[in-house]
């Protein structure tokens, strides 16, 4: 690839499925896109970053989601959504929510990098309660997590704000959730350091 390019940094992933997996295709074409010595760096937020050619960019993202690739804004916007492993199904675990958590949510711009989290079943793989919001599905409805936070001497878990949500009503209060911290949060002020008064939701 040209190294006298100006490049952007994008972050990619196999999307929300069974597992955090990626096939030969995606690995093929995303190579494409990379020099000998270019390194991909693996997030914690279960995304690769690469960086394109920016004058090729839509090309580029329209070529990788044709192989099944998801593609993300790198920098102070919703995360994808950190799951678990879905290991009993897609209906039962609740996979088709978690997919339209992402495609609302993942994205949008925030005062600083925002953390989602999913998970399917109480044992909570997908680490929802060390998360900025985490939702974990209990039976057939959703319990909300806010205010989670694994890393640093400060690190705590997130408290229970609604519980037993249909998938509506999840939608709804994280949208009102995130739109709040959008327009309330500081610049570079974290989510939980935004205070919860904002988060307080009728």
């Amino acid at each position: 690839m040209e190294s006298d390019v100006k490049k952007i940094k994008i972050a990619v992933n196999g999307g929300i499925g069974f597992g955090a997996k990626l096939n030969s295709k995606q690995l093929i074409t995303i190579s494409k896109y990379m020099n000998e010595d270019d390194e991909l760096e693996l997030t914690t937020f279960q995304q690769l970053y690469i960086e394109i050619p920016e004058v090729r960019k839509d090309e580029i993202i329209d070529e990788f989601k044709s192989v099944g690739l998801s593609c993300y804004p790198v920098g102070n916007f919703v995360k994808s959504l950190r799951t678990c492993n879905f290991c009993k199904g897609e209906e039962r675990e609740g996979m088709p929510v978690a997919k339209e958590l992402n495609r609302r949510f993942a994205g949008k711009a925030v005062p600083v990098t925002l953390k989602m989290a999913y998970t399917g079943c109480p044992i909570g793989c997908g680490e929802p309660m060390l998360s900025d919001i985490g939702i974990m599905k209990f039976k057939e409805h959703y319990n909300l997590y806010v205010g989670g936070k694994a890393k640093g001497k400060d690190a705590e878990v997130g408290f229970l704000l609604k519980e037993n949500l249909t998938p509506k009503e999840l939608y709804d209060t994280v949208d009102e959730i995130i739109a709040a911290y959008s327009q309330m949060g500081k610049k570079r002020e974290t989510f939980l350091n935004s205070g919860r008064g904002w988060v307080r939701i009728n």
